[in-house]
């Protein structure tokens, strides 16, 4: 028998990205078509003009595309979201919880609403979508799940401390999920990204005192692009992870280290 070496192509699959409108979820639902996938993009407002422009992109690659209502602080448009996109395409072989907030304050000035909105999107969302597309999934003994955490779920961020709690919870649901599904042959891992330059980042990174300091903790010394985060989730969604699950995928140009 030939060796068969590893593939790195998503060919034949579908991927569901949620807050695929801009940013980080823009990236992985434009890697995902490039390495041939279908897409279903989850977005808080299918009639936004990002979302739109995103699904033209992606069909001028030659790929089918399908935009979804789903925000996901709420349970139903989860629910329905997955199962529309479940419908359309037959199948969802991958989920990239791509979507997560973070209001920004010091731990003594966090309000309840900020907070609430916080765990409402990136640990209620995340874990209700893992479990609807894992459901099915599970009945198809097949299925990736790549939830997007950070490096804040490992280190300290000044003003961000409930965003920095929700995604080591990330973490660790990533392991959890992973232990309970792989008898089914669903692989749950996670990719935890450092600064990358975004719509989101920006404001903060125009700041030269701050972007100098970040940068200072950074042993390769730049700022991150979006799509270094989305090669690292089309590689934990590809055949050539096919041997890993439970694991958080720091992509934080060393931050981490030392």
């Amino acid at each position: 028998m030939a060796e068969e070496f590893p593939r790195f192509d998503l060919t034949g699959q579908t991927v569901l990205v949620t807050a695929a409108a801009r940013g980080l979820g823009r990236a992985c639902a434009l890697a995902c078509a490039k390495a041939g996938a279908d897409i279903a993009l989850g977005l808080r407002d299918t009639k936004s003009a990002p979302g739109q422009e995103l699904a033209k992109e992606i069909a001028a690659m030659g790929r089918r595309v399908l935009r979804l209502q789903m925000d996901m602080s709420s349970l139903h448009q989860i629910e329905s979201a997955i199962a529309e996109a479940e419908a359309y395409f037959g199948k969802i072989d991958v989920l990239v919880n791509n979507a997560g907030i973070g209001p920004e304050n010091l731990a003594e000035n966090v309000n309840e609403a900020d907070f609430d909105a916080t765990l409402a999107v990136n640990l209620k969302g995340t874990f209700f979508a893992s479990q609807a597309a894992g459901r099915r999934m599970i009945k198809r003994k097949a299925g990736r799940i790549v939830n997007m955490s950070s490096q804040a779920g490992t280190v300290a961020l000044k003003g961000e401390p409930i965003y920095c709690m929700t995604k080591a919870a990330i973490d660790h649901l990533t392991r959890c999920l992973a232990f309970e599904w792989a008898p089914y042959n669903v692989r749950v891992n996670a990719v935890a990204p450092t600064f990358i330059w975004t719509d989101g980042t920006k404001p903060a990174l125009s700041d030269a005192a701050f972007l100098k300091q970040t940068v200072a903790s950074i042993p390769l010394g730049r700022i991150g692009e979006p799509m270094e985060v989305a090669g690292a989730v089309v590689f934990l969604a590809s055949p050539a992870a096919s041997l890993i699950t439970g694991v958080t995928l720091r992509v934080d140009g060393g931050w981490a280290l030392p």
